[in-house]
């Protein structure tokens, strides 16, 4: 680990809960768009610091009256080579000579992996290995899991994001759900009466298999309508003009004004992947055909409002002072040249950068790191879009923190969660300006706390310190220590852990300790004040 990044241990929400719309625009919890008010009297509203104590503690009284019930299972299907292409599976290990081949399932299909894995080592030969979790989101191929068995390929089973992988090769299986064609191109005609309209049609990966039968019924009737393809990998070859390549889809735009004169027809269940097609193409207009409800209806995300809630977080961040790396991902292609290219971003901006792995980040492990203004999440880009309203502190983008520190980059109305369109070579990179002297840098204040910053950026970093500053004598020993802004910041902390204080504690024998858990020990109410 570079000497500049530590691991390093987040205080004040964003800002206290509230119930109404979401950061979607959909109605349910939502955090404040800047700063709540202070709750009234008799609104029945706690106060941000109680609400915050009791998200991360409480009196452990539900925990102990809690019944638990075995969790049911969900049963095995019958059509395991059908609904798991147990032909193309087998032929893809064939192939390509695989003798260990890891089996990736998401939890609601892992009832099946028994049984798939078995089909799949007599039609083979080869050794099949379950992955039991995944260390990050079940969208991603997992490729430090495969590793760990000395994997050949993965099969990768169920939803997925089509990220490029690094290393192993992948066979995506997405699992066959069930589709009611007729249905859903009913729902498009009511949706889009005139027969003229200019549409792309999208869907979620495990309805991509009925895309053809829909295409047909479809086609004759709209001459202007345009299919997306589903893409694993990088595809082969620089994009024409007017063609799209976003979140694993392929389609040629035709009309003479671009995407701006199509609208969106998305199959598929409401989700994350809605979300961010909805952000991308926030100048389109967007329907849906649920096919678990068979509804069809016009979305109405507010993109607007979404986008000003992560405009707000861009200015967080600008306010920011140490920012925490988190690792989202192992396996997408390029992870390693963005955490790079974060942090030398942020070394030029004046920031002080930790790079933190801690696996499916969530509030409790975020909260741990107090130090920390604000995250930047490097995961695909389904999941990049991290909803923070109950995090202490915020979670941002990679591009959203290139609006923040990259004075060249600016707001064009494009919103980018793919962080490998931000590495060089690629359709929006931004070189970072040169630097500007501290003494000809224009002020800048905040939105936020109305304070002045600094935005320009400092030079390149020097590969080495000077010798001045980097070593230091620690006691009158002479002993050298190696200075450290994490270690620095840990010294001046009233409570800095639990020490051994050696020589410092009287030796004495082991003795009977309480029983119990912490909130109700067994002696505790026979003690006598």
């Amino acid at each position: 680990m570079h000497r500049d990044q530590h691991v390093f241990p987040l205080a004040a929400a964003l800002a206290p809960p509230r119930y109404g719309r979401d950061l979607w625009g959909r109605e349910g919890r939502a955090a404040l768009p800047l700063a709540s008010a202070a709750p009234q009297p008799g609104s029945g509203r706690r106060a941000p610091r109680a609400a915050m104590a009791a998200a991360f503690s409480s009196d452990g009284e539900a925990a102990l009256r809690r019944e638990l019930h075995p969790a049911s299972a969900a049963a095995p299907r019958s059509d395991l080579d059908g609904f798991y292409e147990m032909g193309r599976a087998a032929a893809f290990v064939r192939d390509g000579g695989f003798r260990k081949v890891a089996l990736q399932f998401p939890d609601e299909l892992l009832a099946d992996a028994a049984g798939v894995a078995g089909r799949l080592e007599a039609a083979t030969g080869a050794a099949m290995y379950v992955l039991g979790d995944t260390t990050y989101g079940s969208c991603c191929v997992d490729e430090v899991a495969a590793e760990h068995v000395g994997a050949e390929a993965v099969l990768h089973y169920g939803p997925a994001c089509l990220s490029p992988c690094r290393k192993l090769p992948v066979l995506h299986i997405f699992g066959q759900q069930p589709l009611d064609v007729g249905r859903c191109a009913e729902a498009f005609r009511e949706l889009y009466p005139e027969q003229q309209s200019c549409v792309v049609v999208l869907s979620d990966v495990v309805y991509a298999h009925a895309m053809g039968e829909l295409e047909q019924q479809l086609c004759p009737e709209y001459p202007n309508i345009i299919f997306s393809r589903l893409v694993c990998g990088d595809p082969p070859g620089p994009a024409v003009p007017g063609e799209e390549r976003k979140f694993g889809r392929q389609f040629l735009v035709k009309a003479a004004g671009g995407l701006q004169d199509y609208a969106m027809f998305y199959v598929g269940a409401e989700g994350l992947a809605l979300t961010s097609f909805m952000l991308t193409w926030n100048c389109c207009p967007f329907s849906s055909f649920n096919p678990i409800t068979g509804c069809g209806r016009r979305e109405t995300l507010n993109v607007n409002r979404a986008l000003m809630r992560r405009l707000y977080l861009v200015e967080r961040a600008r306010d920011a002072g140490v920012v925490g790396i988190l690792v989202g991902t192992l396996g997408v292609a390029g992870y390693l040249t963005v955490l790079q290219h974060l942090r030398e971003l942020l070394c030029r901006a004046g920031k002080r950068s930790y790079t933190l792995a801690v696996g499916k980040p969530n509030p409790a492990k975020l909260a741990n790191f107090l130090e920390v203004d604000i995250f930047v999440l490097v995961a695909c880009a389904q999941n990049s879009l991290l909803d923070s309203s109950d995090f202490y502190r915020p979670v941002v983008t990679p591009y959203e923190l290139e609006l923040a520190c990259n004075p060249a980059r600016e707001w064009t109305g494009n919103y980018l969660t793919d962080f490998r369109d931000l590495l060089p070579g690629a359709c929006a990179h931004v070189e970072l300006p040169p630097a500007v002297p501290a003494a000809e840098a224009v002020p800048d204040v905040s939105l936020i706390s109305g304070k002045m910053r600094a935005t320009h950026l400092c030079g390149p970093p020097t590969s080495q310190q000077p010798p001045s500053t980097a070593l230091a004598c620690r006691d009158q020993t002479r002993a050298l220590a190696e200075i450290s802004p994490a270690a620095s910041f840990l010294e001046s902390r009233s409570w800095r852990g639990l020490e051994q204080q050696l020589g410092q504690t009287p030796v004495s024998k082991a003795v009977q300790g309480r029983r119990g858990i912490a909130i109700s020990y067994e002696d505790e109410g026979c003690e006598q004040p």
